[in-house]
């Protein structure tokens, strides 16, 4: 099935088009403003900042996720990027993540949040472009299972929404988290007791590719476990921390670690029904290695999420 999107320009202008992605998928996430001003990315980062362009207007902008096994970056990109030009829109920039700037141009620019718009440093293309006073910009990425898709509208359209979904497809669930059972893998034994005598336990078993902070849709042996030591200490809160690699500046490398330990703490609410005011998350990026930067091997053990005890009885 397709996924159909709509730019609807001024009233009285027949200028709409409508974007066509020839692959299943379901809006996951949007935003609108009436009246507002997007830096839209006119030129790679570079020295230092991403060249932009201020824009005003009405703006909308949305996340798509693509039920796309296989499916490259560039084959979410093309077909849409084409039509944008068909209906007259002039080419602004157009990048993967390389030719980008990898982490710091995707740091610099609006982006919806992780899980909803996935974003891999290693693997992504933006695409923006003009009409007149209109601006549309696109981020494309993906994972091993899904493509992701994020469109920003900004003037044209007023109030009104200008990217919507076809009622004419039938949108592809996304996958709901696995919640705890008895077939899962057996959880660490000492997690409880290591974490009540040390204070501090590393979660090896979440795992993180390099720039991304999305975990799989399954079961965690150090959550469950973590799960059973808050059900039978009552009194007992912790706190997720996450960590980076070395690679990008550090403000960046802050946020993804903070979305990190914000992931671990989902997982823990939503499918172990923990207390919400039992758990924290925090983020402190590369600043507590344990391990060198200067190996892949390293680099590996760096991004990771600790648990500790907040509470003092």
């Amino acid at each position: 099935m397709a996924l159909l999107l709509w730019l609807v320009a001024p009233v009285g202008v027949a200028r709409a088009i409508t974007l066509d992605l020839p692959l299943t998928a379901r809006l996951s996430v949007g935003k609108s403003e009436t009246l507002t001003s997007y830096a839209v990315p006119i030129g790679p980062f570079s020295n230092g900042a991403i060249p932009t362009r201020r824009v005003e207007g009405a703006l909308q902008q949305t996340a798509w996720r693509v039920e796309s096994p296989g499916a490259t970056t560039l084959e979410l990109l093309a077909p849409l990027r084409a039509q944008v030009i068909a209906a007259g829109f002039r080419p602004l920039l157009d990048c993967d993540h390389a030719e980008c700037g990898g982490f710091d141009f995707r740091y610099g620019t609006a982006v919806l949040p992780e899980p909803e718009m996935h974003v891999d440093l290693g693997d992504y293309r933006f695409f923006a472009a003009e009409r007149g006073a209109e601006v549309i910009s696109l981020i494309v990425s993906r994972t091993a299972v899904a493509g992701f898709v994020q469109m920003i509208h900004v003037g044209g359209a007023g109030p009104d929404p200008v990217l919507t979904a076809s009622t004419k497809a039938s949108p592809a669930p996304i996958a709901a988290l696995a919640p705890p059972n008895g077939d899962a893998a057996a959880a660490p034994s000492d997690l409880g007791a290591r974490l009540l005598a040390e204070g501090a336990v590393t979660l090896d078993d979440l795992v993180f590719a390099s720039g991304t902070s999305s975990l799989s849709d399954t079961d965690y042996p150090s959550l469950r476990a973590l799960a059973k030591v808050l059900q039978d200490k009552p009194d007992l809160t912790i706190a997720f921390v996450g960590h980076t690699d070395a690679s990008g500046g550090l403000e960046g490398n802050i946020t993804l670690s903070r979305q990190r330990a914000d992931a671990a703490r989902a997982v823990l609410l939503s499918a172990y029904g923990v207390a919400a005011d039992r758990v924290d998350a925090r983020g402190v990026g590369y600043l507590a290695p344990r391990a060198s930067n200067l190996t892949e091997a390293g680099r590996e053990k760096n991004r990771r999420v600790e648990v500790i005890v907040t509470s003092t009885r």
